[in-house]
């Protein structure tokens, strides 16, 4: 496999698809725009559902992509050799242009000729979903890769759970999917070894996902008249194998942040594991929070702000068993903002607010570290047969932030054990009782394109162009989530809205909807966006080309969709709350009622 730089490998994935008539697009924000169904971006066709769905998108049929992404479900994983939260997504996708035979063509060239990746054909292992009741076994991928050369042996046929697609809200276009995988070498754990174990005989570096259908909420499964591909390639995954390394922390993309660790706390990377790791969380959480916060993300106790929080705050420990003050993390910035400037460059620009957002957080998090070691001194005292109580050492963690070592640590040095067996369990249910609440609050799903979500959608565009003529013209959307049943829109303001201001804004939005206005989109330039006042984010969200939907003398913005095809299509707006969502951003939830 060639040795590649992080640079190389980027140049190298978008030069191979552009020269293959792919236009490039900059990647989304790590917030998904209109999206109740995940905090984050988590994969690169979350910006892109509408278009999947449909929808045309202004640069074309092919498009490629390095896109931002961040799952949080393995935060307490993030320490091994390769659990990281943010990370880099290499994809490309066809709306409704190539589909199976070429896909794969393209897939086995980037990873096998000499002037791409160049891996030995022999080391590759690739799955094709298996077929069941519903849906037929995918001959068509597997003939595909023999026409590339692969043997049988390489080939593995893989039921649902393994290869096949859908959207988190389970409908919506779905289909089979191809992955592909190296194989390293290690003996077989058993005769039925495949890359379905997870013995780490074959390590996974790229998907296809061909969305062949359409599945309704009813269950039925249709043929999907646009099939799309959907490829995703792992960057920092494809960077540290292609390099021989043997940890993805020994890429050029955390080598930096590692050796400012070791050198703000004085300890080697490699002195022992419980360093290594300590000094791997550190730099997996603080480059996911500069991300993030350069995205807009500010610490807080719900959702995007959670999250945060909670990286930071569990890299500010792991700062802690390093023996230097949380507050030395805000030099890391520097650091990591080099190491991606040239590609991001808006992390540059955001820097300054990235350092103060961290430093912040460090000066809440050690006063709620006083405030749980003067209610940890409460509750020790009451511990039976010198044991603290299992519940209790989570309610530490859960409320004060305490991770179970630093409860132990004060626990020994009272003469107490802690009862781990329960925080365990307590850490446990508490697990379970979030996911149940966030499938609950993030029901609405991302193929959510009914009429009532629509409508919503095209409220919003009114909602910011009352607001920027009733409250102020320096107002702009500072973020939005729409559910079937209600808008949340948030926008900078440096006031709570009167009553006067809320229901002036309510009448500028009904008014357009009374006239029944045209909603027309066009494709134009950014510069001619621009230059007819198109709201929109001019830095580099966008492609060469956009699309902007109007709304007569009353709103234009560069957006996606879906939208109404009229403002009288959407009934009777009316605000239902208008609270603070963080520091200097008000937050308007809203309704829409049919006349």
């Amino acid at each position: 496999m060639k040795k590649l730089t992080a640079k190389q490998l980027r140049e190298m994935w978008i030069n191979f698809y552009t020269d293959r008539g792919h236009a490039f697009i900059p990647s989304a924000s790590l917030v998904p725009e209109n999206d109740p169904s995940v905090l984050f971006t988590t994969a690169g066709m979350h910006p892109l559902v509408p278009y999947l769905l449909g929808e045309k998108h202004p640069s074309g049929k092919r498009l490629v992509d390095i896109q931002k992404c961040v799952r949080t479900g393995d935060i307490d994983d993030v320490g091994d050799d390769y659990h990281c939260t943010f990370f880099e997504m290499l994809g490309n996708w066809s709306l409704g242009d190539y589909f199976k035979e070429q896909k794969i063509a393209w897939s086995y060239e980037f990873l096998t000729s000499p002037k791409y990746l160049n891996i030995n054909k022999d080391e590759l292992a690739v799955t094709v979903f298996a077929g069941d009741e519903n849906t037929p076994r995918d001959t068509e991928s597997y003939e595909a890769w023999k026409n590339c050369g692969l043997k049988d042996s390489q080939i593995f046929f893989l039921g649902k759970e393994h290869n096949w697609w859908i959207l988190a809200s389970n409908v919506g276009p779905c289909g089979p999917d191809s992955e592909m995988f190296i194989d390293t070498g290690k003996p077989k754990c058993c005769d039925s070894c495949s890359p379905a174990c997870s013995c780490g005989k074959y390590i996974e570096i790229g998907n296809d996902v061909f969305m062949q259908y359409i599945k309704h909420s009813d269950g039925t499964l249709v043929q999907n008249p646009q099939k799309n591909v959907d490829t995703g390639f792992g960057f920092d995954r494809l960077l540290y194998i292609s390099n021989g390394l043997s940890s993805v922390y020994d890429s050029e993309l955390f080598s930096p942040i590692i050796k400012k660790i070791e050198e703000i706390s004085k300890h080697e990377y490699k002195e022992n594991k419980e360093i290594t790791r300590n000094m791997r969380i550190i730099a997996d959480h603080i480059r996911a929070s500069v991300f993030m916060i350069s995205d807009g993300v500010v610490p807080l106790n719900v959702q995007q702000g959670y999250v945060l929080r909670r990286l930071l705050r569990r890299a500010m420990n792991s700062a802690r068993n390093l023996d230097f003050a949380g507050e030395r993390l805000t030099e890391l910035v520097k650091v990591i903002v080099d190491i991606y400037k040239d590609f991001y460059p808006e992390l540059e620009k955001n820097r300054l607010e990235i350092e103060k957002q961290i430093s912040l957080e460090n000066e809440k998090f050690s006063k709620t570290l006083s405030q749980g070691i003067r209610e940890f001194e409460k509750v020790a005292q009451y511990s039976k047969q010198g044991v603290l109580n299992g519940k209790t050492a989570f309610r530490l963690y859960d409320t004060f932030g305490f991770p179970l070592e630093l409860t132990k640590e004060l626990a020994s040095e009272r003469g107490l054990t802690v009862d781990e067996k329960g925080y365990d369990e307590a850490f446990k249910n508490h697990q379970e009782k979030s996911k149940a609440n966030n499938d609950k609050v993030f029901k609405g799903g991302l193929a959510d394109t009914s009429e009532q979500t629509t409508r919503l959608h095209t409220a919003v565009h009114l909602l910011q162009a009352g607001l920027r003529k009733i409250v102020s013209s320096d107002i702009h959307q500072k973020g939005s989530n729409i559910t079937s049943e209600r808008l949340r829109f948030d926008f900078n303001c440096d006031h709570k809205l009167t009553d006067e201001e809320k229901q002036k804004v309510e009448d500028f939005v009904n008014d357009a909807i009374n006239r029944n206005i045209p909603v027309v989109c066009q494709e134009m330039t950014l510069e001619q966006a621009r230059a007819i006042g198109a709201l929109g984010i001019f830095d580099n969200k966008y492609g060469d080309k956009v699309k902007v939907y109007i709304i007569d003398d009353v709103s234009k913005e560069i957006c996606g969709g879906p939208h109404a095809k009229n403002t009288g299509e959407l009934g009777h707006f009316k605000i239902v709350k208008e609270e603070s969502s963080s520091a200097g951003v008000r937050r308007i939830k809203a309704i829409i009622e049919n006349k």
